[in-house]
């Protein structure tokens, strides 16, 4: 059970990933968490860089979507500056927006990648529908009170899969 939570690949940011790897590995569609994987809390709308990746991300053909709990305020801003499909209140770990989603675009389960900064709401759930699951860092430091709370079982999983060789936090792979 313990396996759900390794991601396939590990980047330490949403900038250093290999797109162009994922490209020739027939991922289609990418679903991005948006605190702190995107932006940090403290920011309400997506800054240069981020657009200037998502702009480039586009021009490679990729299906680009933002999955959040966040609420419909929180996510709007990026959803609509970035120009990407977004699922707010995604209750996730839920499947429910990501079932969704592969429902209403035909994408196998391989074809379709979900990049988060949390084991449980990101990874795990991705895992869960057969997808690419990217891990990344966090970006900011700021978090909502449930984030903290989850962090804690986070911990206890990385430390557990470290000892089993399984995962080791700092130690990216593609």
């Amino acid at each position: 059970m313990i396996e759900k939570f390794v991601p396939d690949i590990y980047s330490k940011s949403i900038y250093t990933i290999d797109y162009k790897t994922l490209k020739k590995n027939n991922i289609k569609c990418l679903i991005y968490d948006l605190n702190n994987t995107i932006a940090p809390l403290t920011l309400n709308k997506p800054d240069k860089k981020l657009i200037d990746l998502f702009d480039e991300l586009k021009d490679m053909k990729f299906k680009i979507y933002i999955v959040s709990n966040s609420i419909k305020k929180r996510v709007e801003p990026f959803k609509n500056i970035l120009g990407v499909d977004s699922a707010y209140l995604a209750m996730k770990p839920s499947l429910r927006k990501y079932k969704k989603i592969f429902n209403i675009n035909k994408f196998k389960d391989n074809e379709i990648a979900v990049i988060g900064d949390e084991l449980i709401n990101d990874i795990w759930t991705g895992n869960r529908m057969n997808f690419v699951s990217i891990f990344v860092n966090p970006i900011g430091t700021k978090e909502y009170v449930s984030t903290k709370i989850g962090r804690v079982f986070e911990n206890f999983i990385i430390n557990k899969l470290t000892d089993k060789k399984l995962f080791r936090k700092g130690k990216y792979y593609e």
